[in-house]
């Protein structure tokens, strides 16, 4: 007899795999890097049950140690969840997904991808270990400049690259939706817009397939106490969507809640294999006549990854824009010799 509320193994799980037990498949989220975004992002991850199994990897061994200890302490509070970190590449093994947040921190007065050239070295220094004991996961990355360390990643660990992308404007797209919510008078959730291009001072929203409630963003007529969307509204809530993560730095060191929840978003869309479109970095091989670039378009997110890309329609304007990101991009990429 089954008791109710007893969650019954997926046909799937039921066929085993690596962390099973007694037929039945777990799953297991690994994050590399123990600071700020990666310690907030096992928080989220285990609060919003994500994954029974959350493995942290960072070169500190007190302090990931410390970290795990800290979350151990909180599991009672939690959806059930085993923690487990070190300093040992081994922690990572048979994991489903990889989140890799370790690089270099952004200072003050920084730009993203001033960051570039110390994480591009770490990457290629880690992700060969990370790929031999976790072989078949899905790698996210969320560390700026997260295009160019995405690009780069591909490059050195040979992944196909729907199994390797990058957070993206996830996070852009959130801030952009909480703006135009709050300027409107409308629940955040019931806006639905998206940035796309670079995660950084080139990327562009796309206000012409933005929606409230259904209705096309540009056609919105207002309610009481809260007027529509003019142009010159939308071009402040861009530059506040790009100047925000430099105000958090500047008063507190770094951004660490809203990326935390936004990797834990694309996580879910992984391992519950939810066919989620989240704009996410990925690889672009003519899209929108761009190739040989990562950056950020809606993409259909599951089980296997980043697995298909959408199309949405982009005016005139957007296209130009989301080209012109690009090839900043790749001038980028070309100065480390990617």
């Amino acid at each position: 007899m089954i008791d109710a509320g007893t969650t019954l193994p997926t046909p799937e799980e039921s066929r085993g795999g690596h962390g099973s037990r007694a037929g039945a498949r777990t799953t297991k989220l690994a994050i590399v890097g123990a600071g700020a975004v990666g310690s907030t992002l096992a928080y989220a991850a285990l609060m919003r049950g994500a994954a029974r199994t959350v493995a942290m990897l960072d070169v500190n061994r007190a302090k990931v140690e410390a970290e795990v200890l800290d979350l151990q302490h909180g599991i009672q509070f939690m959806p059930m969840a085993k923690v487990e970190g070190s300093d040992d590449v081994a922690v990572c093994a048979g994991a489903d997904v990889v989140v890799v947040t370790a690089g270099a921190k952004q200072k003050q007065g920084q730009t993203r991808l001033d960051l570039a050239e110390g994480t591009i070295g770490l990457m290629r220094t880690i992700l060969p270990g990370l790929v031999e004991v976790a072989p078949d996961a899905v790698y996210v990355m969320v560390t700026n400049p997260v295009d160019i360390v995405t690009y780069a990643a591909l490059k050195f660990s040979g992944l196909p690259p729907e199994r390797l992308f990058g957070s993206g404007t996830v996070l852009d797209s959130s801030r952009l939706r909480f703006l135009v919510a709050q300027h409107c008078g409308v629940a955040v959730q019931n806006v639905h817009a998206y940035i796309a291009g670079e995660h950084g001072d080139s990327e562009i929203p796309l206000w012409s397939s933005a929606t409230i409630g259904g209705v096309p963003l540009l056609e919105w007529p207002g309610i009481a106490g809260h007027p529509s969307l003019s142009e010159d509204a939308r071009e402040e809530i861009a530059r506040e969507v790009v100047q925000s993560a430099y105000r958090i730095i500047e008063g507190k060191g770094a951004t660490n809640y809203a990326v935390g929840l936004a990797g834990t978003r694309i996580i879910e869309a992984v391992l519950g294999d939810e066919h989620r479109i989240l704009p996410v970095s990925t690889l672009l091989d003519g899209d929108h006549g761009i190739e040989d670039v990562c950056l950020s378009l809606p993409t259909l997110v599951d089980r296997r990854g980043a697995s298909e890309r959408v199309l949405v329609p982009l005016s005139d304007a957007e296209l130009a824009g989301l080209q012109s990101s690009a090839a900043s991009l790749r001038e980028v990429a070309r100065r480390f010799g990617l």
